[in-house]
């Protein structure tokens, strides 16, 4: 490893599950030091998590990192998105964050997507049209179900907010989480006030986005010592804006990241606006756009499985002709918020490879599903048919996911030997700040994409058929609601 160039960036990654602290190399992007530390997710059907516990993971993932945190000289924090982060007037949270993928607000979903008129209307507004996972629709939720925890907020934040807030001392988003919320205007690039009328929110509660390319402010004095007061402290983004940076993605090279979550996603110049819902339209952390699907059941869910059947994640068996629908936590592509997860084709001949290489199967058609709208979306379906799916995410390290993948897209699969693009992508924010640079070329020069590519190979076209035909025709059982 050659000796780094400087100056040193941090790059954070505030995931569902735990905080990931890289210190880069600006000028290489070699990681010089990292960390981590986890967080504690609620069990059963509620998706909550303690923000204090988010910050006190960001303090020891970066004090993990030693000396070369202390000589960075800037820092970016990206968060998982959509989740809601109530605060009092002190700045500490009045309950724990609903996050992303929890989905009791899919009641308020479908009130406030008829309140505005239909999912055009928010699809022309918005972007997208919101699903249980979007903010405003938690905000409804709080509102309806604990109103003195509504009445007591003094502030409402996003995850990566909550933590850049708390390094700075300053209010702040940018334009990619903040389209995540439900309430910010891809049309007008600025928050709705008709929508934050219908979801009884008060604009004052929220933060200024902040423009590509400004400072969220510099880490103020904590006590702690571990970054030196003063540091520049970039915007931050939502994790797959800050995934997309860390590609350095142009233009029509489709991603599709396996993580708690699924997405499938490509950068755009043009707009989104997917009246279907099935493709968000979010901005990018930059100044274009990032059309993306979303599953809510992608390695969480089919790792359960696993456990179910007492097999390693890898121990999958080709053959036989069981079809699974992993929905363990309802799900958001299909719009089924209220599934839950369905095996249908069990015979004696059945075996336990056979059922977990289906939940891979039923994991994978989701997203796949989804690609074709999401490319058209971004204004170049031919073009980007022809390049290779970049495979990223903790998922793509295995080698089920990834032949998963292979055969039920018929594509091309690229592998970045780069990890941890999530925290790689706010350290170029970083970088790009600190050297006023476009931070999606300074990925570029780090060269984060390059990796393993792998051939593709006939689709298995019997078992996409089997997974539609099963999927169109368990409606009832999938929509059925509590």
């Amino acid at each position: 490893m050659s000796a780094p160039e400087g100056p040193f960036v941090i790059g954070v990654d505030s995931s569902t599950q735990s905080t990931k602290a890289l210190v880069v190399d600006a000028a290489t992007g070699q990681v010089v030091a990292r960390g981590q530390a986890p967080h504690t997710v609620s069990p059963g059907d509620r998706r909550e998590s303690d923000p204090e516990e988010w910050w006190q993971a960001l303090q020891t993932a970066v004090g993990q990192c030693g000396r070369a945190a202390g000589e960075a000289a800037a820092v970016s924090v990206a968060g998982q998105q959509h989740g809601l982060v109530a605060l009092d007037g002190a700045g500490d949270p009045v309950r724990p964050a609903l996050l992303w993928n929890d989905v009791r607000s899919a009641p308020q979903r479908d009130r406030l997507v008829a309140d505005l008129g239909g999912p055009t209307a928010w699809a022309e507004r918005v972007g997208s049209v919101p699903a249980p996972a979007f903010t405003v629709t938690k905000w409804a939720w709080l509102r309806e179900n604990e109103p003195e925890a509504a009445r007591s907020t003094a502030a409402v934040r996003l995850p990566h907010d909550f933590l850049t807030e708390r390094l700075t001392g300053q209010p702040g988003t940018d334009r990619g989480d903040a389209s995540g919320t439900g309430w910010w205007s891809s049309a007008t690039g600025s928050y709705d006030t008709q929508i934050l009328e219908l979801a009884g929110l008060d604009a004052a509660l929220l933060p200024p986005v902040l423009g590509s390319g400004e400072a969220a402010g510099t880490v103020k004095e904590t006590g702690d010592g571990l970054l030196p007061a003063g540091t520049l402290v970039a915007t931050g983004t939502g994790d797959n804006m800050a995934a997309a940076l860390g590609l350095g993605l142009l233009p029509g090279q489709p991603v599709l990241s396996l993580g708690t979550s699924g997405t499938v996603y490509a950068v755009s110049s043009r707009r989104p606006a997917d009246p279907s819902g099935t493709v968000a339209g979010f901005a990018d952390a930059h100044t274009g756009w990032l059309p993306l699907a979303c599953t809510l059941n992608c390695t969480l869910a089919v790792d359960r499985m696993a456990a179910l059947l007492s097999r390693d994640r890898e121990d999958v068996e080709p053959g036989g002709r069981v079809t699974a629908l992993p929905f363990l936590d309802g799900e958001r592509t299909p719009d089924l918020p209220y599934a839950t997860g369905l095996l249908s084709g069990l015979q004696h001949a059945t075996t336990g490879g056979q059922v977990l290489q289906a939940a891979y199967d039923g994991a994978v058609f989701a997203l796949l599903r989804a690609l074709d709208l999401v490319l058209a979306e971004g204004g170049d379906p031919a073009a980007a048919q022809e390049a290779p799916l970049l495979l990223i995410g903790g998922g793509a390290k295995g080698t089920a996911w990834r032949e998963t993948v292979r055969r039920l897209s018929g594509r091309a699969v690229q592998v970045p030997s780069a990890q941890e693009l999530v925290a790689l992508g706010a350290a170029a924010q970083a970088a790009g700040l600190l050297l006023g640079e476009d931070p999606g070329a300074v990925a570029r020069r780090w060269r984060t994409a390059q990796g393993a590519s792998y051939e593709p190979v006939d689709r298995d076209e019997d078992a996409l058929a089997r997974l539609s035909s099963t999927l169109e025709g368990a409606g009832a059982l999938l929509d059925r609601r509590p």
